[in-house]
């Protein structure tokens, strides 16, 4: 197959690249669209606080007239800098099943890496970790969350096939609601709260949550710094984070955990599940997709892990039970019967660790891969 390639500068092309994905799945049952509004304010340069830091290029192919593929670069300079490297990202990469697409599509990315520089490829990835990020390795007959992302099989080994290989996994757990609420874990969360002079954050409406976004994510970033393709967050990236989360979080689905100096010591973010409203949605606000969005946040059978964390000299603690003490029962109330954790690296067993007491499986796994340029 004859491939070219058109590089995004117009809305035209950037609308293009957008809805790609949407053609490529149009009859897959497990695809679930990015809502492109969001997406567009994710590329463009005019409207994502993160090109203050970063550079990015986006390509199509075609083969004819025919679009069969499409690719995003991202030089994340801050993430390089505190790193110490010279990784070029790739992202958005999605493409018809063929080599010859693969293949130009990231040569284009390879070529710009080498113009400025950079020493290793490595993706897929965005700007920030909450773009969605890595390629599906298992779990293709799983419906992916609000914020994963669905490929076909062929994706991973066609991939390998032109050198790359796996850098990291994560992984997403299905967990099992129990009919009630442990008593361990009960009778943890009374002992914390006495041993370490502990209290939940009073949240009963969204203007509470404002009231402690800015510090919840200056903990994030520094609990979330060590981990493994973390880039670090700006002021103007949590503004613009907390404004595109706070009208779809239920206050009763956040857990907030203070000390006596009232600092923020760990947290907790739950959100129903929006998978199955985006499918129906079809990638659009309007005219109903924001109907759809609205049910699925008031009446659902699971809920998707967004966010947890708890402060460095507070884990091994326990403290979590704090957290879980809120959201379960919020998530009888709702009627709530599975969790799903949204993508964790495969090392953090801080992390996998707190699923332990529960009835659980990994369902799926999603891979992030680097090559060194020669």
């Amino acid at each position: 197959m004859q491939v070219n390639l058109r590089e995004v500068h117009s809305k035209k092309d950037l609308s293009a690249f957008i809805g790609f994905p949407d053609r490529l799945y149009k009859n897959c049952a497990y695809y679930v669209p990015s809502m492109h509004i969001q997406q567009a304010f994710t590329l463009r340069k005019d409207k994502n606080p993160a090109f203050a830091h970063c550079d990015a290029r986006y390509w199509l192919a075609y083969s004819g007239k025919e679009l069969v593929g499409r690719v995003a670069a991202i030089i994340n300079h801050q993430y390089n800098m505190q790193r110490e490297i010279k990784y070029m990202r790739f992202g958005w990469l999605d493409f018809i099943e063929d080599e010859n697409v693969l293949h130009a599509l990231i040569q284009a990315v390879e070529s710009w890496a080498r113009e400025t520089g950079m020493e290793y490829v490595h993706g897929p990835m965005g700007f920030i970790s909450f773009d969605a990020s890595g390629v599906l390795v298992e779990g293709f007959d799983e419906l992916p969350t609000s914020w994963g992302r669905y490929n076909y099989p062929y994706y991973a080994s066609m991939l390998e096939s032109i050198g790359y290989t796996k850098d990291i996994d994560w992984v997403e757990q299905l967990i099992h609601v129990p009919d009630e609420q442990p008593t361990r874990e009960i009778n943890a969360a009374q002992l914390l709260k006495k041993r370490y002079a502990l209290r939940q954050a009073a949240i009963h409406k969204k203007n509470d949550i404002r009231k402690y976004a800015s510090q919840l994510f200056d903990l994030l970033n520094d609990v979330y710094e060590e981990l493994c393709c973390f880039s670090k967050l700006s002021n103007e990236q949590i503004d613009k984070l907390i404004c595109d989360f706070l009208p779809i979080v239920n206050p009763k689905f956040v857990s907030v955990i203070l000390n006596d100096l009232d600092e923020i010591v760990a947290f907790g973010i739950v959100i129903p599940s929006l998978s199955k409203a985006f499918q129906k949605a079809k990638g659009r606000l309007f005219p109903f997709g924001y109907y759809h969005i609205q049910k699925a946040l008031k009446k659902n059978d699971r809920v998707d892990m967004l966010l947890i964390g708890v402060k460095s000299e507070y884990r091994n603690k326990g403290v979590h039970a704090l957290l879980f003490e809120k959201i379960i029962p919020a998530m009888y109330e709702m009627g709530i019967k599975y969790v799903e954790t949204t993508r964790e690296l495969e090392s953090n067993q801080k992390v996998l660790h707190l699923w332990e007491p529960y009835e659980k499986r990994i369902h799926k796994r999603a891979r992030c891969y680097i090559r060194k340029l020669s």
